[in-house]
């Protein structure tokens, strides 16, 4: 059976003691390598490098199903149970949702768990759940 591939993102941030605050400790992301202008993170088994650049912006949203979703994001496909785990985790530490954490598309092929918030360099994250992960790519 052949290794699935990784993927590696890089995002701006404006901090990187925020950034190790928030992926290391409140997301449990394992650091990797850095520097003093980046830092590596296991993102569930994937790399995210935050890269200290304190002037991008990140502003533009499109319509999906009601909600302004953040055009600029990423984020990770969790089992349900850790989901909600999760939404729970962020709730107790009192995390501000831009899309509080509901259902996305229901009754429809693409149904999900969702939920979107900020890092502290207003980066934004979608963490999302299909009760059937087969219908992840359906149509």
């Amino acid at each position: 059976m052949a290794a699935v591939p990784l993927f590696h993102l890089a995002f701006p941030v404006h901090d990187l003691s925020a950034a190790r605050r928030f992926y290391g400790e409140l997301l449990g992301c394992p650091e990797g390598r850095s520097s003093d202008s980046w830092v590596d993170f296991d993102f569930y088994g994937h790399q995210i490098v935050a890269h200290l650049a304190p002037e991008e912006a990140r502003a533009a949203t499109n319509a999906v199903d009601g909600d302004a979703v953040p055009v600029r994001h990423f984020g990770v496909i969790l089992e349900v149970s850790a989901w909600q785990a999760l939404a729970d985790k962020l709730r107790r530490a009192g995390t501000r949702f831009i899309i509080e954490p509901h259902v996305r598309f229901a009754g429809e092929v693409g149904e999900q768990s969702t939920m979107f918030f900020l890092d502290p360099s207003g980066n934004a994250l979608e963490f999302k759940a299909f009760a059937d992960p087969g219908r992840v790519f359906a149509r």
